[in-house]
């Protein structure tokens, strides 16, 4: 057979040394399969504002913005309609219970991590937000590099706060009271890792093979021994003291 190129649909042209002979005859080599873009709906009241992070999500190229809602009942809907990763929504579109909105969004679409835009948020407010399921806060008036930033570090299943907020916790979670984790088992320390992760109790429990109550149980043997009150503070911790965690996929070792 001679060395001339052939051209398969949607493939670049390969030569025949290039190619993988079977009992059939030549097979091309499929393209690399690209990995799939970050789906994100933007909430927000400010047309100006919701367009501009639009054009500038739009522009990266592993993020895709599929929905935009200027009004807050239609959150709920398009949130369940798209099944966004990552939702930036205003908190003023929250208001007048921001915390049970993000409570019932959260349990409704859970695949969806939201993170709440504001111009300005107390730092008690921004933990409860975080508290009620918030996967994020982030400030309008940040650099827009950082919102590409959280998007990708919010998918990842990072937790996004500002700075202030952040090193407010950091410093309640370093005081002298907070005890050693030296006692903390490999069960719990795995039980860790799906939490900062994001996950629920319920898909902890069907990981570890595990009942809700057991991870329960887990949960607040943990809360004891480091001297938090609750699964965000935990998540702080685990990040800001650097906790030597083990990969979710890990197997389960001792109790």
């Amino acid at each position: 057979m001679s060395n001339r190129n052939i051209t398969a649909e949607g493939t670049e042209e390969v030569g025949l040394r290039g190619m993988k002979e079977t009992p059939h005859g030549y097979t091309v080599p499929s393209a690399r399969e690209v990995p799939p873009k970050i789906r994100i709906l933007i909430g927000d009241r400010e047309a100006v504002f919701r367009l501009g992070l639009k054009r500038l999500l739009a522009s990266e190229g592993d993020l895709e913005v599929v929905s935009d809602v200027d009004q807050p009942v239609e959150l709920a809907s398009r949130m369940m309609e798209f099944r966004p990763e990552i939702a930036f929504v205003q908190y003023e579109m929250l208001r007048p219970d921001a915390q049970a909105v993000v409570r019932a969004v959260h349990e409704a679409v859970p695949v969806s991590k939201l993170v709440v835009t504001a111009s300005a948020l107390g730092e008690d407010e921004a933990v409860a937000l975080m508290k009620a399921g918030a996967r994020g806060v982030i400030l309008k008036t940040a650099d827009p590099a950082l919102f590409v930033k959280c998007a990708r570090k919010v998918a990842e299943g990072e937790i996004w706060l500002p700075k202030k907020q952040v090193a407010q916790m950091a410093r309640v979670l370093s005081e002298p009271q907070s005890r050693p984790v030296d006692t903390l088992t490999n069960r719990e320390k795995l039980v860790i890792s799906c939490l900062v992760q994001g996950w629920r109790n319920r898909e902890i429990a069907g990981h570890l093979s595990i009942t809700e109550q057991t991870v329960k149980n887990h949960l607040r043997s943990v809360f004891d021994k480091v001297g938090v009150s609750d699964r965000v503070e935990l998540v702080l911790y685990a990040i800001h003291q650097r906790l030597d965690l083990p990969p979710v996929g890990a197997e389960p070792q001792g109790l």
